[in-house]
């Protein structure tokens, strides 16, 4: 009889409840290493998890060489067939652990595709792909000659963080080197780029052994640098099936996930089009679920579950097939904004294509879904007014160490 596989998550963050269940739904034993700090307030799915492991944390650092001892120690007694990180800033700890070990899955350059947004850039242009004229802040004479040659807004962006975290929008060329010198040696965890104005997209894909299996197109309706400095309403929807652009996006993106090689898993990348000139720019790429809860939109409008296919998909592990389930062809649409009220009342929204609400402090956040994309668009245009009047509180962007 053969043994069940063993799954090691990793989450410094609590997310992924779905793989995790789904993972034990396959018949997979279930470890999670998560943070200590975690410890008394996450609400873990419990009777899917085999044994749940804490790791001390500050600030929701893990020491690499502890953990890897940690994980070693455990793998005296059990073995670990799998290990999976749950979140973006796991993805290097995955990748350490995996080298030392030699477990299946990516290794520390791979993983720098998928987590480092300047190596993403460098892979992405020798592949061919569109991407905003970039500098690595690390030699001062290339930056001041970048600087020279391609013209103001830039932004300034950390390569190891997710999301708009960290980014700051750069006017001139002394306020690029104020910020600059004021990193002193942290200036080599960072890029410069040129800020192209557009609009901004995102595509979630599941790739199964060099192969794209699955693939759905949204749009912003913001750009995320804006919302998260600016404060706003973050929207996204799923954009409409067949048009040019949406064909165009998912074509890109396939060519994204081939030359920056996801052999499998799921990833969220983003894409922006120029106002100037309509091109397509690669953005950047994760090899994770999409966070701020695109998959709940996802799944709304496909019946799609990101996190539970990435666990099917890990399972199989390349030794058995693996097949999508048939998507559905409705849309969707997800609002999130921070709230002044403690806890925002939603009551008043009625409408029957409201299918989530929501429930977290200080914030209001709606998904509706409907097979018809004008009435999607209706509603959004009419909730983020509504939200705006009613709830929507701005708070200032935090800072975070950039490694």
């Amino acid at each position: 009889m053969t043994s069940p596989i063993t799954i090691l998550c990793i989450a410094s963050y609590e997310k992924g409840h779905a793989f995790l269940q789904q993972c034990k739904r396959s018949g997979a034993r279930v470890f999670l290493l998560t943070s200590q700090s975690l410890k008394e307030t996450a609400q873990w799915p419990k009777d899917s998890i085999d044994e749940i492991f804490y790791m001390p944390d500050d600030n929701k650092a893990w020491n690499r060489e502890q953990t890897l001892l940690a994980v070693a120690y455990l793998c005296r007694t059990n073995v670990i067939d799998r290990l999976v990180p749950l979140d973006d800033f796991d993805l290097e700890m995955a990748a350490f652990l995996r080298e030392h070990l030699r477990i299946p899955g990516m290794g520390e350059t791979t993983t720098r595709y998928f987590r480092d947004k300047l190596a993403m850039r460098m892979k992405a242009r020798e592949k061919g792909l569109s991407i905003p004229e970039f500098v690595h802040v690390l030699n001062h004479q290339r930056v001041n000659e970048f600087m020279d040659r391609v013209p103001a807004p830039w932004v300034l962006k950390p390569r190891m963080l997710a999301g708009a975290i960290g980014i700051k929008k750069v006017h001139d060329k002394q306020q690029a080197w104020d910020l600059i010198d004021a990193m002193r040696d942290e200036q080599s965890f960072y890029l410069l780029e040129r800020f192209v104005p557009g609009d901004i997209f995102h595509v979630d894909s599941i790739m199964y052994e060099n192969k794209l299996v699955y693939a759905v197109a949204s749009a912003y309706g913001r750009p995320p640098l804006d919302v998260s400095h600016s404060g706003d309403i973050f929207l996204t929807r799923l954009m409409e099936r067949g048009t040019e652009l949406e064909q165009a996006l998912r074509a890109k993106n396939a060519q994204v996930l081939a030359g920056l090689g996801l052999l499998r898993g799921v990833s969220h990348t983003e894409f922006i089009v120029a106002h100037g000139d309509r091109k397509i720019y690669f953005l950047e790429t994760s090899a994770r679920v999409g966070g701020a809860h695109i998959a709940d939109l996802v799944e709304a409008g496909t019946g799609i579950n990101m996190w539970a296919e990435w666990a099917k998909v890990e399972i199989a592990g390349g030794k058995a097939p693996y097949r999508v389930p048939e998507a559905k062809e409705d849309y969707a649409g997800l609002m999130v904004s921070l709230a002044k009220q403690q806890w925002p009342d939603l009551s008043s929204y009625t409408e029957p294509e409201i299918v989530w609400r929501m429930v977290r402090e200080h914030h209001a956040g709606l998904i509706v879904k409907s097979p018809d994309f004008a009435r999607i668009t209706e509603l959004l245009g009419d909730f983020r007014e509504r939200f705006r009047t009613e709830f929507l509180a701005i708070m200032p962007p935090k800072d975070k160490p950039a490694h």
